[in-house]
């Protein structure tokens, strides 16, 4: 007799373990247009993502044409809320980059047109300037650096908002004509005659021996 006839249990053959399934492969990273899209749908995750790509270079956008640390970082503030309240407007003509940034320099130039009055200088450091570090061991060509960095904050303090607007978009944050034109609002022909007004201003106003200076 079998077990299986005294009723008896007949233990089912060992079955090896599987080997754990692999977790699925991270999908691509997130593209401009799809976070643009999730965030005109109104995921504020998506628009945090476009946005804080920029944010540092924004602030020091904003930084430049304002010259007031507090101030620029007030304006940044109000620039990233108008975005956000505007991103359902945007229909991607040009990169959000370029969208965001004409954003920040209508703000710039409306709280400019607020003041009474403009700063003496533009509190400008190294890095912002972009300008070459003086060697440790050099203190008069350190010093010859300061006096060049103050001498061009002045500079550009004195330049209309729109003509400051052309010269840090061109020369000190290196953007392409088109794309400052762009972001200035202008034709490329307009923007063109405006850094070349702000260009001989600012030589004019830092001198021959500053220019000098920064030539080394």
């Amino acid at each position: 007799m079998t077990p299986s006839s005294r009723g008896e249990s007949v233990p089912e053959p060992a079955v090896a373990d599987s080997p754990a399934a692999d977790p699925p492969p991270a999908g691509p990273p997130a593209t401009e247009a799809s976070l643009v899209a999730r965030a005109q749908a109104g995921d504020v995750g998506a628009f945090e993502q476009l946005s804080g790509a920029y944010a540092d270079r924004l602030y020091m956008l904003l930084l430049r044409l304002l010259g007031d640390r507090d101030e620029a970082g007030d304006v940044a503030q109000e620039v990233m809320l108008r975005a956000w309240q505007g991103i359902g407007g945007f229909q991607g003509r040009s990169s959000f980059f370029t969208w965001l940034y004409r954003i920040a320099v209508n703000e710039a130039n409306r709280a400019l047109e607020k003041r009474a009055r403009r700063p003496a200088g533009v509190p400008l450091g190294p890095q912002e300037l972009q300008l070459p570090a003086s060697p440790a061991d050099d203190p008069s060509r350190q010093a010859e650096v300061s006096e060049l960095r103050l001498a061009l904050g002045r500079a550009l303090a004195e330049l209309p908002p729109a003509l400051r607007t052309a010269i840090v978009l061109r020369d000190v944050e290196g953007l392409s004509t088109q794309e400052a034109a762009e972001i200035a609002g202008v034709s490329q022909a307009a923007f063109k005659s405006r850094l070349h007004q702000a260009r001989l201003r600012v030589r004019a106003g830092l001198g021959d021996q500053a220019l000098v200076t920064a030539g080394g």
